[in-house]
Order: C-alpha cells, then sequence, then structure tokens
C-alpha cells in the first residue's frame, strides 16, 4: 500500500505541432527538469497533446453541415457546423437542452469510444486555432502505448501512461480530469473478495483507479498553465493489459441509461 506519492507538473512542455515526436519532447523536458523516469511512475497526459500531435483538428470552414446539425443547431444556438463535428463523433445524442440562462446549450452524447461526454468531448479551446475544433484521437490506447514504448526505452523504466480529458459528472457540480487511453496502468483494481480492516469480505468494491489518477493529476494543473503533463511518483501498482473502455460500464448493468 502507498502511504505518500507526489505529483509534478512537467514543466517547459512546449505548444504541440502536427507530427511532432510527443516521446521526445517529453523526454527531453524530464531531463531538464531532472526528474527522468523510474520503475512505476506514472505519466499522465492531456489528451490535447496527443490530439495536435496527431492532426484531430477540424478547420470549421471544411465542415458542411447536415439537416440533422441545422437543427440542432438553432435550437441550441450553437455554429452547426460544430454541431455537425459533435454529430461525426458520436454514436448517438443522449439529450440535448438549452437552460434560458445559457448563450448556447450542450448536447450529451455517447462518443464512438464509448464514454458519455458533453459535445462528444469536441472542445474549442486553448489549443490555439481559431475557427476549428479539435476531436479526440482516434485510438487513445494505441497513442498511451507508443508514447509509453518511448519513454521506457530511453529511461530504462517499467512505466504507465494515462491520456486525461475534463469531463462533467452528472448529479455533481465542476468538472473533473478522467482517463480515457491507458497503456499498463489498471483500469479499475478488484477488492472483490479481499477482507475490510474487520475481516469481512469485500463484494462490489472496485477503485477506480485510473480514474483517481486522473483526477489527482488536476490538482497540479491549471488551464492557462501550458502543464500538460503530470509525473505521478510512488504509487504502488502492477501492471495490467487495461483500456480506456475498461473503465466503462456494461450497457445491460446501466440503470440509467
Amino acid at each position: 500500500m502507498s502511504l505518500s506519492v507526489s505529483l509534478t507538473a512537467v514543466p517547459g512542455v512546449p505548444d504541440i505541432r502536427n507530427g511532432d515526436d510527443l516521446g521526445a519532447i517529453l523526454g527531453d523536458c524530464l531531463e531538464q527538469a531532472g526528474l527522468g523516469l523510474q520503475d512505476g511512475d506514472i505519466l499522465c497526459i492531456a489528451q490535447k497533446v496527443f490530439s495536435k500531435a496527431e492532426d484531430c483538428i477540424i478547420p470549421l470552414a471544411s465542415v458542411t453541415p447536415s439537416d440533422e446539425a441545422v437543427k440542432y443547431g438553432e435550437e441550441l444556438k450553437k455554429d452547426p457546423r460544430k454541431v455537425e463535428i459533435v454529430l461525426r463523433e458520436s454514436t448517438r445524442v443522449v439529450r440535448a437542452f438549452r437552460r434560458p440562462d445559457q448563450n448556447t446549450g450542450t448536447m450529451i452524447c455517447e462518443h464512438r469510444l464509448g464514454f458519455i461526454s458533453a459535445n462528444a468531448a469536441v472542445d474549442e479551446s486553448n489549443f490555439g486555432e481559431e475557427d476549428a475544433a479539435m476531436v479526440l484521437p482516434r485510438d487513445p490506447d494505441a497513442s498511451c502505448e507508443r508514447l509509453r514504448t518511448s519513454l521506457a526505452a530511453r529511461f530504462g523504466a517499467q512505466i504507465g501512461v494515462v491520456m486525461t480529458d475534463t469531463f462533467g459528472r452528472p448529479w455533481r457540480l465542476g468538472q473533473i480530469n478522467v482517463a480515457i487511453g491507458l497503456s499498463k496502468v489498471p483500469a479499475t483494481i478488484q477488492e472483490q473478495g479481499n477482507l475490510d480492516a474487520w475481516g469481512r469480505p469485500l463484494q462490489v468494491t472496485e477503485p477506480a483507479l485510473a480514474d483517481e489518477i486522473s483526477a489527482a493529476s488536476g490538482l497540479v494543473v491549471r488551464k492557462n498553465g501550458k502543464t500538460p503533463a503530470v509525473l505521478l511518483r510512488g504509487l504502488d501498482w502492477q501492471p495490467a493489459d487495461s483500456r480506456g473502455a475498461d473503465i466503462l460500464r456494461k450497457k445491460q448493468e446501466d440503470m440509467f441509461r
């Protein structure tokens, strides 16, 4: 059991551009900061870094909205081109609404990767381009694995990588970082069958380790701070062949769908 961990925002990460080698760039930043990587370290990397490097930015001028996008755009007071991108990234619209106090409405969507999120995680902020929208990488797990392999080879360390994004939560205010891609980091820890402090068997306890790590990384990151990488050190964990999808609740177990 880990009694203490450290969280360090990796300094000096430059603005990432399409085609950049994230492993080389982050490796240089870690070395220049005197951090390096050790066995058991976990790197939490903001989704925007991967999306920039993998050309996941769509100019709105290149988008022709469908009739459905135009309809939602009128109802929600949203740019129909952005709505069209949201629809393309989604498998279904769970709900769309606009409160009287909102300038523009919100679409709650099931993303093609299975996550339920606002506007299918399509973003227009904090990536330095006007009249464009950013979408999630096509395969976040593969992106994490490539980065982990590169950094593990460079530093000779067994590490994990988590790709994070900021999601809202039903029934609770505010946003929090969650895991959308994993390499070697367990999605959850299955405690079922273990004993609690009083010797009673645990039946349903399953900590969401990847989300706990992601949320913790948000403590040392600021939206305007240009610190998209966080090093977590000191956690006791065992590597696993996890995927971001492993943390999604099965549809047959969803009581709210």
